[in-house]
């Protein structure tokens, strides 16, 4: 393997799993301030990987908490709180002696039940930062430690970032592949291409599913059941349906769920990555997102497996590319702007959209959906908290930004009914990416369009009760129709855009624009 990725691994990379039980919780005693050796390490819920408590670490007391607070403070779905509370529960079984975990109604309060300092490295959100400050002054955190679960550091962003206002994700990729030796032949990429985007586009093909090989499913066990019937008695207020357990919460279920990838599914990758089946939920995709945004994988791991799987031949460069893009391209690029923009970043709204969620999309009832594509998108997110990349951009953020949909209050609601969906996660993707509430800043173009790009992309519209052609009528496309109402109201901006401009004349030519524009106005089922 190049050294470019060895050579950067920070000490944390020991695993230190011993079997037995997690120690009671000892009372408040009297907090020094000052770190020393034996001061303990606290984690939160989404740093629970050996990059975290191992190497440099891997002899200190490890806390671990369960605030009620923080499980009732948002209305998160179901599933996302199961796999939390998972994690936790099973790396306290893991870490054995050394993990103390403490069921608390607030961090604070757990904290002070520990009864001496702890380190903590920083947290993944601007909320979780100022509160880890605070706690700092009252004495119960003795130091924030960088954050050691990307693999570019916050203080190396910056450095990159520099004096930019607008930025690329390609040029952050490129110099992701470079400082990390990715891919790489010297100072050229593989094949003399950095970037194989335009092979992983191909429509889905004419069967049921792509009939890979199904991804890793991880046993529940006596914990999970505990979870479970906990969580039926608390009362929360959750969305979402309970189901079987589908992503990996341990560094070890998440080791084999990165194996069987790469070795099952990540030949088939890149071809398909933006298509969509009714009946193959999951296509080729990872499944990797929950097990990166716990802490459990190291997404170097991740692109180390898959550029091993491209140089032993099991795996073709398109395939590699795609899937090393979206970790270490991708993942770490919205990591970074969501520091770099600020925590001010989720309330903007440069195309003044104000219409609050409706009730169906904040329930996720999908069975008050007709257009097929919605439905199954929805239907998705309801059954597994999950659906894949095209389904959150090209048709549930699609509709969301034709019909205006609030930016913040769907950043929100991307962020707790998504499984993987963190603080740090969604402000970028959405506000940015695919809402393009910021203007610009981060992508050159709104992403959206009509029927048409759904009927090549996936098998959904065969038995729709809509018709992606149709723009006008009761079986009209909601999409196809949203399209044009949309570009109608953002017409002198999108005509400004050079990337967007040929919309705006293609609406001008269409003879039915008005009767659209009125149908559109006063449609309130989809």
């Amino acid at each position: 393997m190049p050294s470019g990725i060895a050579g950067r691994r920070s000490k944390a990379y020991i695993s230190v799993t011993p079997e037995s039980q997690p120690r009671v919780a000892p009372q408040i005693g009297h907090p020094d301030t000052v770190p020393t050796d034996d001061t303990a390490l606290w984690l939160f819920a989404d740093q629970l990987g050996p990059a975290v408590y191992g190497g440099e670490h891997a002899h200190r007391d490890i806390v671990l908490i369960e605030a009620t607070s923080a499980l009732r403070k948002r209305r998160h779905h179901r599933q996302k709180l199961h796999l939390v509370l998972s994690a936790l529960r099973h790396a306290a079984r893991d870490l054995g002696d050394r993990a103390t975990l403490i069921q608390a109604g607030t961090y604070t309060e757990g904290l002070r039940r520990f009864g001496r300092p702890v380190l903590v490295h920083q947290p993944t959100s601007h909320a979780a930062e100022q509160f880890v400050h605070r706690l700092m002054q009252q004495g119960l955190v003795a130091d924030v430690l960088p954050a050691p679960t990307f693999a570019l550091s916050r203080n190396d962003f910056a450095e990159w970032a520099g004096a930019r206002t607008r930025f690329r994700m390609e040029d952050f990729y490129r110099d992701q592949r470079r400082r990390f030796d990715v891919l790489m032949n010297g100072a050229d990429p593989v094949g003399n291409r950095w970037n194989y985007d335009e092979d992983n586009r191909e429509p889905p093909p004419k069967t049921p599913t792509l009939g890979v090989p199904a991804p890793y499913r991880p046993r529940e066990d006596d914990i999970d059941a505990h979870v479970r019937h906990d969580l039926d008695t608390m009362g929360l207020d959750t969305v979402g349906a309970d189901g079987p357990r589908l992503f990996a919460v341990t560094p070890a279920e998440a080791k084999r769920a990165l194996a069987r990838f790469i070795e099952h599914r990540l030949p088939h990758f890149g071809r398909y990555e933006d298509a969509i089946l009714t009946e193959d939920w999951a296509m080729s995709h990872s499944l990797l997102s929950v097990p990166l945004n716990l802490g459990v994988l190291h997404p170097l791991d991740a692109v180390e497996a898959a550029e091993r799987a491209y140089r032993d031949g099991a795996a073709p460069l398109s395939a590699v590319e795609g899937f090393i893009r979206q970790i270490l391209g991708w993942r770490e690029y919205m990591w970074h702007l969501y520091w770099h923009f600020g925590p001010g970043y989720t309330q903007a709204n440069e195309l003044n959209a104000h219409t609050e969620l409706p009730d169906w999309w904040a329930d996720l009832d999908a069975d008050a959906v007709t257009a097929r594509c919605l439905h199954d998108a929805l239907e998705g997110v309801r059954d597994r908290g999950w659906t894949h990349h095209i389904q959150r951009l090209m048709i549930l953020g699609s509709h969301a930004l034709q019909r205006g949909y609030r930016p913040d209050e769907l950043t929100e609601w991307f962020a707790t009914a998504f499984v993987d969906g963190f603080r740090w996660v969604m402000p970028t993707n959405v506000v940015g990416m695919s809402q393009h509430a910021d203007g610009g800043r981060l992508a050159t173009k709104p992403y959206t369009s009509g029927g048409a790009y759904i009927n090549k992309m996936s098998d959904h519209c065969r038995d729709c009760a809509y018709d992606p052609k149709k723009r006008l009528g009761d079986d009209a496309c909601p999409f196809t129709a949203g399209y044009w109402a949309f570009t109608h109201r953002h017409r002198d901006r999108l005509a400004a855009n050079m990337r967007t401009r040929r919309a705006v004349s293609s609406m001008e030519r269409l003879g039915d624009l008005d009767a659209v524009l009125e149908q559109e106005a006063h449609r309130r089922t989809f």
